[in-house]
């Protein structure tokens, strides 16, 4: 075929040409970049090179998992969420009260505890529709505080201010053993935030998750082009919300242990703040953040252990202040390869 009839197939066909275009695009921003398999290559690593380290490990997948559920709504759909700890402090309760009088198989917990958590979220969700981002903030944060007073006043059931204990975890997938050093619990963790990155990635760079980036920059320009942004809106929530669930049923497993603390308002600034530090809407920026945010806290809290909160108030100025694009600079400096699949990843 020559080149005129070529254009002219093409020319004849705008649809098919437009949709193949999409389909290379669609590929080329869900391929997998190179930076992904570093960090995937380090978290592996630090298992072998950081043996005395695992219990900050564990709480850095278990914070990163948290953060990444939280981008998912945030980054991509534009819902900031002060009660996002709900979903957690829930997935923590239901994997407990499970371990404690049903079944203490951990992955049949995990399982639960998400879906549970995602039903909890689907039935939230509704919340969140209506209004502006100042409404949908004072409401997600109503209810994560009436989740956590309901935690505490419900003794009977969540053992109140005290807490559940007492519990204990079979093997992972019967295999397993939980051990004191933590490490079967690091690598539980990990297993878990690599699977569920991956599905959240999968599903933020498909066509579902650009539908979400055109209902977070222009939601009336998207319902113009009949994008039904409220049912977007309710499907990501509810899934962020299972993997929230997820991150607080990790929580419970490897510690043995929940008290309404899973349900405070703290652990919900301490996810935003995480993800201002790592940056939105590559999911990525979720598990960067909460290696450098645990890291600077464990660090400070050594150092200054009265003033460590301060510290990080002025780390979070000066990224506000300052801006993350003059921060970011340093990418220019490293290898071409790694800058060009930030940029792209982004």
């Amino acid at each position: 075929m020559s080149a005129v009839q070529q254009e002219t197939t093409v020319t004849a066909n705008p649809t098919a040409d437009a949709e193949s275009r999409a389909t290379r695009l669609m590929k080329r921003r869900s391929r997998v970049r190179f930076y992904e398999i570093v960090i995937w290559l380090a978290a592996i690593a630090a298992y072998f090179v950081l043996p005395s380290k695992m219990l900050i490990l564990t709480e850095i997948a278990i914070l990163a998992l948290f953060a990444v559920s939280l981008d998912l709504v945030l980054g991509f759909a534009g819902i900031v969420s002060l009660g996002h700890t709900a979903f957690f402090g829930f997935g923590a309760y239901v994997a407990g009260l499970l371990a404690l009088h049903y079944i203490a198989e951990p992955v049949i917990g995990l399982i639960v505890a998400g879906i549970l958590s995602g039903v909890l979220g689907l039935l939230t969700s509704f919340l969140i529709l209506r209004g502006s981002d100042l409404t949908r903030l004072m409401t997600t944060l109503g209810i994560g505080l009436m989740m956590a007073e309901l935690a505490n006043q419900m003794a009977w059931l969540t053992g109140g201010a005290d807490g559940l204990s007492g519990f204990s975890l079979n093997p992972v997938l019967g295999l397993f053993e939980f051990d004191l050093f933590g490490k079967t619990g690091y690598l539980y963790c990990l297993a878990v935030l690599f699977i569920g990155t991956m599905i959240m990635r999968r599903i933020a760079f498909s066509p579902f998750g650009l539908s979400l980036k055109a209902i977070k920059g222009n939601p009336m320009r998207a319902a113009m082009i009949a994008v039904p942004a409220r049912k977007r809106i309710v499907t990501a929530y509810t899934i962020a919300a299972v993997f929230a669930g997820m991150a607080g049923a990790l929580l419970a497993q490897t510690t043995s242990f929940v008290s309404p603390d899973v349900l405070a308002f703290h652990r919900s600034a301490d996810v935003l703040l995480v993800l201002v530090i790592g940056g939105t809407g590559y999911l990525y920026g979720g598990i960067l953040g909460a290696v450098l945010f645990t890291l600077v806290k464990d660090w400070l809290s050594v150092v200054t252990p009265q003033y460590w909160m301060f510290y990080i108030g002025l780390i979070l100025v000066v990224l506000v202040l300052i801006g993350r694009d003059r921060l970011a600079r340093w990418i220019e400096y490293l290898p071409e390869r790694f800058s060009k699949s930030k940029e792209e990843g982004r």
